[in-house]
Protein backbone atom coordinates (compact mmCIF):
# COMPACT_ATOMS: atom_id res chain seq x y z
CA UNK A 1 0.00 0.00 0.00
CA UNK A 2 0.93 3.58 -0.86
CA UNK A 3 2.28 5.55 2.08
CA UNK A 4 0.91 9.15 2.84
CA UNK A 5 3.03 11.53 5.17
CA UNK A 6 1.81 14.53 6.53
CA UNK A 7 4.48 17.56 7.52
CA UNK A 8 4.03 20.78 8.72
CA UNK A 9 5.59 23.13 10.94
CA UNK A 10 3.89 23.16 14.24
CA UNK A 11 1.29 20.87 14.93
CA UNK A 12 -1.03 21.36 11.47
CA UNK A 13 -0.13 18.47 10.33
CA UNK A 14 -1.28 16.34 12.93
CA UNK A 15 -4.25 17.95 13.18
CA UNK A 16 -5.19 17.08 9.70
CA UNK A 17 -4.19 13.67 10.26
CA UNK A 18 -6.39 13.34 13.07
CA UNK A 19 -9.24 15.40 11.31
CA UNK A 20 -9.16 12.90 8.27
CA UNK A 21 -8.79 9.66 10.63
CA UNK A 22 -12.33 10.92 12.24
CA UNK A 23 -13.79 10.91 8.48
CA UNK A 24 -11.83 7.64 7.48
CA UNK A 25 -11.11 5.79 10.33
CA UNK A 26 -7.69 4.57 11.72
CA UNK A 27 -5.51 4.17 8.63
CA UNK A 28 -2.45 1.87 7.94
CA UNK A 29 0.95 3.90 6.39
CA UNK A 30 -0.58 7.40 6.91
CA UNK A 31 1.62 9.39 9.55
CA UNK A 32 2.62 12.70 10.47
CA UNK A 33 6.16 14.54 11.14
CA UNK A 34 6.10 17.96 12.91
CA UNK A 35 8.81 20.88 13.08
CA UNK A 36 9.34 22.26 16.39
CA UNK A 37 10.23 25.99 17.87
CA UNK A 38 12.75 24.04 19.53
CA UNK A 39 13.61 21.81 16.51
CA UNK A 40 16.23 22.56 13.75
CA UNK A 41 16.40 20.62 10.61
CA UNK A 42 18.70 17.67 11.43
CA UNK A 43 16.12 16.96 14.19
CA UNK A 44 13.29 16.86 11.53
CA UNK A 45 15.21 14.97 8.96
CA UNK A 46 15.77 12.50 11.47
CA UNK A 47 12.17 12.08 12.72
CA UNK A 48 11.38 12.01 9.11
CA UNK A 49 13.76 9.01 8.61
CA UNK A 50 12.06 7.06 11.33
CA UNK A 51 8.79 7.20 10.02
CA UNK A 52 9.58 6.39 6.11
CA UNK A 53 11.83 3.53 7.61
CA UNK A 54 8.53 2.55 9.59
CA UNK A 55 6.21 2.45 6.69
CA UNK A 56 7.99 -0.24 4.83
CA UNK A 57 7.26 1.10 1.38
CA UNK A 58 9.07 2.53 -1.19
CA UNK A 59 5.95 4.01 -2.97
CA UNK A 60 5.20 7.47 -0.78
CA UNK A 61 3.10 10.81 -0.89
CA UNK A 62 4.65 13.58 0.80
CA UNK A 63 1.37 16.50 1.90
CA UNK A 64 3.60 19.09 3.38
CA UNK A 65 1.79 22.59 4.25
CA UNK A 66 4.99 25.27 2.95
CA UNK A 67 6.96 25.10 0.00
CA UNK A 68 10.85 26.39 0.37
CA UNK A 69 10.03 25.90 4.48
CA UNK A 70 12.14 23.42 6.73
CA UNK A 71 9.59 20.20 6.09
CA UNK A 72 9.83 20.86 2.37
CA UNK A 73 13.14 21.39 2.21
CA UNK A 74 14.18 18.08 4.05
CA UNK A 75 11.85 15.81 1.97
CA UNK A 76 12.64 17.16 -0.56
CA UNK A 77 16.72 15.98 0.22
CA UNK A 78 15.12 12.51 0.38
CA UNK A 79 13.61 12.46 -2.43
CA UNK A 80 16.47 12.51 -5.10
CA UNK A 81 17.26 8.67 -5.13
CA UNK A 82 13.55 8.09 -5.49
CA UNK A 83 11.45 10.16 -7.78
CA UNK A 84 10.03 7.54 -9.81
CA UNK A 85 8.52 5.88 -6.27
CA UNK A 86 7.91 9.03 -4.35
CA UNK A 87 6.01 12.88 -5.30
CA UNK A 88 5.80 15.94 -3.01
CA UNK A 89 2.73 17.89 -2.96
CA UNK A 90 2.54 21.70 -0.84
CA UNK A 91 -0.22 23.79 0.20
CA UNK A 92 -1.46 20.87 2.87
CA UNK A 93 -5.14 21.28 3.42
CA UNK A 94 -7.49 18.79 4.86
CA UNK A 95 -9.87 18.55 1.16
CA UNK A 96 -6.45 17.56 -0.29
CA UNK A 97 -5.93 14.59 2.05
CA UNK A 98 -9.21 13.10 1.49
CA UNK A 99 -8.84 13.01 -1.70
CA UNK A 100 -5.38 11.18 -1.64
CA UNK A 101 -6.76 8.70 1.23
CA UNK A 102 -9.38 7.65 -1.53
CA UNK A 103 -7.55 7.70 -4.24
CA UNK A 104 -5.08 5.03 -2.57
CA UNK A 105 -7.97 2.65 -2.18
CA UNK A 106 -7.35 2.40 -6.21
CA UNK A 107 -3.53 1.12 -6.19
CA UNK A 108 -2.64 4.66 -7.56
CA UNK A 109 0.97 5.52 -7.72
CA UNK A 110 2.36 8.37 -6.04
CA UNK A 111 2.60 10.04 -9.24
CA UNK A 112 -0.97 9.77 -10.22
CA UNK A 113 -2.40 10.67 -6.77
CA UNK A 114 -0.64 14.00 -6.46
CA UNK A 115 -1.76 15.01 -10.07
CA UNK A 116 -5.37 14.55 -8.83
CA UNK A 117 -5.48 15.78 -5.01
CA UNK A 118 -4.42 19.59 -6.34
CA UNK A 119 -7.73 19.49 -7.94
CA UNK A 120 -9.62 18.84 -4.48
CA UNK A 121 -7.41 21.28 -2.64
CA UNK A 122 -8.16 23.89 -4.75
CA UNK A 123 -12.14 23.25 -4.78
CA UNK A 124 -12.05 23.13 -1.02
CA UNK A 125 -10.86 26.95 -1.07
CA UNK A 126 -14.31 29.04 -1.12
CA UNK A 127 -15.65 31.95 0.35
CA UNK A 128 -19.23 31.80 2.25
CA UNK A 129 -20.71 34.91 0.13
CA UNK A 130 -20.92 33.21 -3.12
CA UNK A 131 -20.85 36.31 -4.75
CA UNK A 132 -17.10 36.48 -3.93
CA UNK A 133 -15.78 33.32 -5.72
CA UNK A 134 -13.87 34.12 -8.76
CA UNK A 135 -12.28 31.50 -10.74
CA UNK A 136 -8.09 32.50 -10.49
CA UNK A 137 -5.40 29.94 -11.12
CA UNK A 138 -3.25 32.63 -12.50
CA UNK A 139 -0.50 33.71 -10.58
CA UNK A 140 0.32 37.53 -11.73
CA UNK A 141 2.97 37.91 -13.27
CA UNK A 142 5.19 40.27 -11.41
CA UNK A 143 8.66 39.18 -13.74
CA UNK A 144 7.42 40.79 -16.88
CA UNK A 145 9.88 43.85 -17.04
CA UNK A 146 12.79 41.21 -16.20
CA UNK A 147 15.44 40.59 -18.86
CA UNK A 148 14.36 37.77 -21.13
CA UNK A 149 16.09 36.14 -24.04
CA UNK A 150 19.47 38.31 -25.40
CA UNK A 151 19.36 41.46 -25.27
CA UNK A 152 22.17 43.34 -26.94
CA UNK A 153 24.88 45.39 -24.73
CA UNK A 154 24.23 48.66 -23.49
CA UNK A 155 20.54 48.52 -23.33
CA UNK A 156 19.36 50.90 -20.94
CA UNK A 157 16.48 49.16 -18.53
CA UNK A 158 14.72 51.28 -15.99
CA UNK A 159 16.80 53.66 -14.12
CA UNK A 160 19.74 51.70 -15.41
CA UNK A 161 20.77 50.19 -11.78
CA UNK A 162 19.10 46.98 -10.44
CA UNK A 163 17.27 47.71 -6.88
CA UNK A 164 18.16 45.81 -4.00
CA UNK A 165 15.07 45.31 -2.34
CA UNK A 166 16.87 43.34 0.58
CA UNK A 167 20.23 41.58 1.12
CA UNK A 168 20.70 38.87 3.76
CA UNK A 169 23.06 36.80 5.57
CA UNK A 170 21.20 33.07 6.20
CA UNK A 171 23.20 29.94 6.55
CA UNK A 172 19.87 28.53 5.55
CA UNK A 173 19.30 30.72 2.53
CA UNK A 174 15.98 30.41 0.93
CA UNK A 175 13.51 28.56 3.51
CA UNK A 176 9.61 29.31 4.82
CA UNK A 177 10.91 32.69 6.60
CA UNK A 178 12.44 34.27 3.68
CA UNK A 179 10.05 32.69 1.51
CA UNK A 180 7.20 34.20 2.78
CA UNK A 181 7.32 37.11 5.42
CA UNK A 182 10.52 38.39 3.75
CA UNK A 183 9.15 38.13 0.46
CA UNK A 184 5.90 39.46 0.71
CA UNK A 185 7.39 42.80 2.52
CA UNK A 186 9.97 43.51 0.35
CA UNK A 187 8.41 42.47 -2.87
CA UNK A 188 11.10 41.41 -4.95
CA UNK A 189 11.13 40.29 -8.93
CA UNK A 190 13.93 37.51 -8.43
CA UNK A 191 15.55 36.06 -5.24
CA UNK A 192 19.46 35.85 -5.74
CA UNK A 193 21.64 33.42 -4.09
CA UNK A 194 25.13 34.91 -3.59
CA UNK A 195 27.37 31.72 -3.37
CA UNK A 196 30.94 30.94 -4.82
CA UNK A 197 30.27 26.82 -2.97
CA UNK A 198 26.01 26.80 -3.60
CA UNK A 199 26.64 28.03 -7.24
CA UNK A 200 29.18 24.63 -7.87
CA UNK A 201 26.44 22.14 -5.66
CA UNK A 202 24.10 21.64 -8.27
CA UNK A 203 21.99 19.38 -5.72
CA UNK A 204 21.47 22.88 -3.33
CA UNK A 205 21.03 24.75 -6.31
CA UNK A 206 18.01 22.61 -7.52
CA UNK A 207 16.70 23.08 -3.79
CA UNK A 208 16.77 26.84 -3.94
CA UNK A 209 14.48 26.83 -7.38
CA UNK A 210 12.24 24.72 -5.86
CA UNK A 211 11.72 26.84 -3.10
CA UNK A 212 10.74 30.19 -4.69
CA UNK A 213 7.40 31.11 -3.57
CA UNK A 214 5.05 31.64 -6.14
CA UNK A 215 5.61 34.64 -8.66
CA UNK A 216 8.85 35.25 -7.84
CA UNK A 217 11.87 33.09 -9.79
CA UNK A 218 15.16 32.25 -8.11
CA UNK A 219 18.69 32.17 -9.30
CA UNK A 220 21.96 30.50 -7.87
CA UNK A 221 25.05 32.48 -8.93
CA UNK A 222 28.84 33.32 -8.37
CA UNK A 223 29.91 36.15 -6.29
CA UNK A 224 31.70 37.87 -9.70
CA UNK A 225 28.38 37.15 -11.69
CA UNK A 226 26.52 39.28 -8.99
CA UNK A 227 29.06 41.83 -9.54
CA UNK A 228 28.56 42.24 -13.11
CA UNK A 229 24.52 41.94 -12.85
CA UNK A 230 25.07 45.04 -10.22
CA UNK A 231 27.11 46.81 -13.18
CA UNK A 232 24.32 45.58 -16.42
CA UNK A 233 22.23 48.53 -16.89
CA UNK A 234 19.85 45.91 -18.56
CA UNK A 235 18.94 44.58 -15.45
CA UNK A 236 17.74 48.32 -14.09
CA UNK A 237 13.93 47.24 -14.13
CA UNK A 238 14.52 44.25 -11.70
CA UNK A 239 14.16 44.59 -7.74
CA UNK A 240 16.13 41.46 -6.26
CA UNK A 241 16.46 40.06 -2.95
CA UNK A 242 19.97 38.72 -2.72
CA UNK A 243 20.98 35.87 -0.12
CA UNK A 244 24.46 35.18 1.42
CA UNK A 245 25.45 32.34 2.97
CA UNK A 246 27.83 33.39 5.05
CA UNK A 247 29.49 37.62 5.73
CA UNK A 248 33.03 36.14 4.59
CA UNK A 249 30.79 35.99 1.16
CA UNK A 250 29.24 39.88 1.62
CA UNK A 251 33.05 41.37 2.35
CA UNK A 252 34.11 39.52 -1.37
CA UNK A 253 31.31 41.35 -3.12
CA UNK A 254 32.19 44.43 -1.64
CA UNK A 255 35.52 43.98 -2.21
CA UNK A 256 34.88 43.23 -5.92
CA UNK A 257 33.46 47.10 -5.25
CA UNK A 258 30.09 46.41 -4.83
CA UNK A 259 28.09 48.82 -3.00
CA UNK A 260 25.38 47.81 -0.15
CA UNK A 261 23.78 50.25 2.41
CA UNK A 262 22.51 47.58 4.41
CA UNK A 263 22.97 44.02 5.58
CA UNK A 264 19.80 41.86 7.19
CA UNK A 265 21.54 39.13 9.55
CA UNK A 266 19.20 36.12 9.69
CA UNK A 267 20.73 33.73 10.96
CA UNK A 268 24.13 32.09 10.97
CA UNK A 269 24.11 28.63 12.38
CA UNK A 270 26.53 27.55 15.10
CA UNK A 271 29.96 25.93 14.06
CA UNK A 272 32.97 24.77 16.01
CA UNK A 273 34.70 27.61 17.81
CA UNK A 274 31.70 29.74 17.68
CA UNK A 275 30.09 31.77 20.50
CA UNK A 276 26.23 32.00 20.59
CA UNK A 277 24.99 35.87 20.56
CA UNK A 278 21.49 35.04 19.93
CA UNK A 279 19.13 32.09 19.44
CA UNK A 280 19.76 32.09 15.85
CA UNK A 281 23.39 34.10 15.54
CA UNK A 282 26.75 32.11 16.30
CA UNK A 283 30.30 33.76 15.79
CA UNK A 284 33.93 33.42 15.80
CA UNK A 285 37.24 35.31 15.90
CA UNK A 286 36.86 35.59 11.92
CA UNK A 287 33.44 36.51 11.16
CA UNK A 288 34.08 39.13 13.84
CA UNK A 289 36.74 40.41 12.07
CA UNK A 290 34.99 39.81 8.65
CA UNK A 291 31.94 41.84 10.20
CA UNK A 292 34.53 44.59 11.52
CA UNK A 293 35.63 45.06 7.76
CA UNK A 294 32.11 45.21 6.38
CA UNK A 295 31.12 47.80 8.93
CA UNK A 296 34.42 49.95 7.70
CA UNK A 297 32.66 50.20 4.09
CA UNK A 298 29.27 52.04 5.48
CA UNK A 299 27.29 49.07 5.85
CA UNK A 300 24.62 48.91 8.13
CA UNK A 301 23.66 45.76 9.68
CA UNK A 302 20.00 45.02 10.45
CA UNK A 303 19.41 42.09 12.76
CA UNK A 304 16.22 40.50 12.48
CA UNK A 305 14.94 37.01 11.56
CA UNK A 306 11.17 38.36 10.48
CA UNK A 307 10.11 41.94 9.30
CA UNK A 308 7.67 42.10 12.30
CA UNK A 309 11.05 41.67 14.87
CA UNK A 310 12.36 44.46 16.35
CA UNK A 311 16.18 44.63 15.15
CA UNK A 312 18.77 44.28 18.00
CA UNK A 313 21.40 46.34 18.62
CA UNK A 314 24.70 44.78 16.91
CA UNK A 315 27.06 47.19 18.53
CA UNK A 316 26.23 45.40 21.58
CA UNK A 317 26.47 41.72 19.87
CA UNK A 318 29.97 42.53 18.84
CA UNK A 319 30.94 44.04 21.52
CA UNK A 320 29.61 40.90 23.65
CA UNK A 321 31.68 38.36 20.89
CA UNK A 322 34.47 40.68 21.13
CA UNK A 323 34.88 39.72 25.37
CA UNK A 324 34.50 36.60 24.89
CA UNK A 325 36.27 35.72 22.54
CA UNK A 326 39.11 38.09 23.69
CA UNK A 327 39.44 40.25 21.02
CA UNK A 328 41.11 43.65 21.09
Amino acid sequence: MLGIILASHGGFAKGIKESAQMIFGDQEKFESVILLPSMGPNDFKKNLEDVIDRMNTDEILFLIDLRGGTPFNQVSNLLEDHKDKRAIVTGLNLPMVIEALSERMNGDSSHSIAKKVIGAAKDGIKIKAEDLNELNDKIEEKTKNFPKGSIPEGTVLGNGKIDIALARIDTRLLHGQVATSWTKSVNPDRIIVVSDSVSQDDLRKQMVMEAAPPGVKSHVVPIWKMKEIMDDPRFGATRAMLLFEKPQDVLKFLEMGANLDQINLGSMAYKKGDINLTNAVSMNANDVECFDKILNYGVKIDVRKVPSDKSENFANMMKKAKSELNIN
